[in-house]
């Protein structure tokens, strides 16, 4: 009988995986977004014939490290869809806006990145840097757009498990 007795209910770890994968996610995109590329802007790297392949080596990292990290919050809101630890609503709610997480780092990783790449390099080394197509500004405004709606979506799903781990 003591064997029954020292037996504890676990919580599952997997609204902590969420949470945290979250909070990385979120404050790397923050990062990249309000740091790193304003900084780069501001250095001037952004005229530099180079620059489209040194951002494009640069967001393939992130870009990938964006995927993981939407895989994981997917897994996580299924398997606690499973585990029956929200309630029906909110782990609906959970795998929908998991569903657009990835959506978007997809439509990131490639679509707009390789464009992007694709617009910004010089082919011919002997001309000047001509100047920013008009096609980019449309695909920096996607990207931004897309990068608020993520934010908006880690938010609440961030939110979400946040107030079902805390109860």
């Amino acid at each position: 009988m003591s064997a029954f007795s020292s037996l504890e209910v676990k919580r599952p770890v997997w609204p902590t995986v969420v949470i945290f994968t979250l909070a990385f996610w979120l404050s790397a995109s923050l990062m990249m977004d309000l740091v790193i590329m304003p900084g780069m802007y501001a250095s001037g790297m952004m005229t530099q014939a180079g620059f489209a392949t040194a951002g494009y080596m640069i967001f393939w990292v992130f870009n990938r490290i964006e995927l993981f990290c939407a895989a994981l919050v997917l897994t996580g809101a299924l398997v606690l869809d499973r585990t029956h630890f929200t309630a029906g609503n909110q782990s609906r709610n959970a795998i929908i806006l998991s569903s657009i997480l990835i959506t978007i780092a997809l439509v990131c990783t490639y679509v707009l990145s390789p464009e992007m790449s694709a617009l910004g390099l010089n082919l011919n080394l002997f001309e000047p840097v001509a100047e920013v197509p008009g096609k980019m500004n449309l695909l920096h405004e996607g990207y931004w757009a897309l990068e608020v709606l993520k934010l908006v979506a880690g938010g609440a799903i961030l939110s979400l498990w946040y107030r079902a781990n805390r109860s």
